[in-house]
């Protein structure tokens, strides 16, 4: 019970990672302010961990004000902010085919959503004297990759570095910034984008030295344990969850298995 009668809001928390953080931080006693675009699903989460739904579009300041402001109603204090909505469209793809309104339409669902939720969950931190924000960064941010998203890759290394900026910026204030930073996970948006394109997924697995994607609870674990007292002398890091990706120059000889979307057997090569 590490958030017991602690107030913990949570950017994308209809589906994916957003939903299993949900589940992981109220199974460990927070009051949960599950916000998403998603009307549905966001009513379901809050639903289902007995906290309360704040329908925003985190790209627009004033929705995410009105939801702090919302959290903080409800429950008096914004101890916990995992700001973890984003999007990956299809057509951000290459530079080469990628236009400029979808290299913005990803910026700011990724990059400027991440901006407005810190500023305004900092406004009640450091009136409280404390909190901690975890950030969704991603892996892509200290990789370059061949398969391309480049507004992607692009707003996660943003939001890397706009953690590490923040968690030094008020580390003496009692506030705590970090950005965890997932591989592959195994979540709809995963499976639709692999179904797709089996070949995709294959190529990417094929660099995994665990075999497998992540499953959203582990990634939920990690964030838990960031926003936790456990953490409490991490700040300003970048916290890889990848299945030992950005550790790897060669993956073991194996056979696997993509278990999102289509299954694909490829063998991994030393190249």
């Amino acid at each position: 019970m590490r958030f017991s009668g602690r107030t913990v809001v949570i950017t994308g928390a209809g589906s994916g990672i957003g939903l299993a953080a949900a589940r992981r931080f109220a199974s460990e006693g927070a009051h949960v302010v599950a916000v998403d675009i998603d009307d549905a699903a966001g009513e379901k989460t809050a639903a289902e961990t007995g906290g309360i739904f704040v329908h925003a579009d985190v790209t627009a300041e004033a929705d995410v004000g009105a939801a702090f402001a919302a959290a903080f109603e409800a429950y008096g204090s914004v101890d916990v902010a995992f700001n973890n909505a984003g999007i990956s469209p299809p057509d951000d793809d290459s530079i080469l085919t990628t236009g400029l309104d979808a290299w913005r339409r990803v910026q700011d669902a990724n990059l400027t959503s991440v901006y407005l939720c810190c500023k305004a969950a900092l406004g009640y931190m450091r009136q409280q004297g404390k909190g901690a924000i975890v950030n969704t960064a991603s892996f892509v941010a200290v990789m370059g990759s061949a398969t391309s998203q480049v507004s992607y890759t692009a707003s996660k290394g943003g939001v890397l570095a706009l953690s590490r900026e923040l968690g030094v910026q008020f580390a003496r204030e009692g506030i705590r910034v970090n950005a965890l930073c997932p591989g592959p996970v195994n979540t709809p948006l995963l499976q639709e984008l692999f179904a797709a394109d089996p070949e995709r997924a294959a190529r990417r697995l094929v660099h995994v030295p665990m075999g497998r994607f992540a499953e959203p609870e582990e990634i939920a674990a990690a964030a838990a344990f960031l926003a936790s007292d456990d953490a409490s002398f991490i700040t300003g890091a970048t916290f890889l969850v990848d299945g030992g990706i950005s550790a790897a120059y060669v993956t073991p000889l194996g056979d696997l298995r993509v278990t999102a979307g289509e299954t694909v057997v490829v063998r991994a090569k030393r190249l």
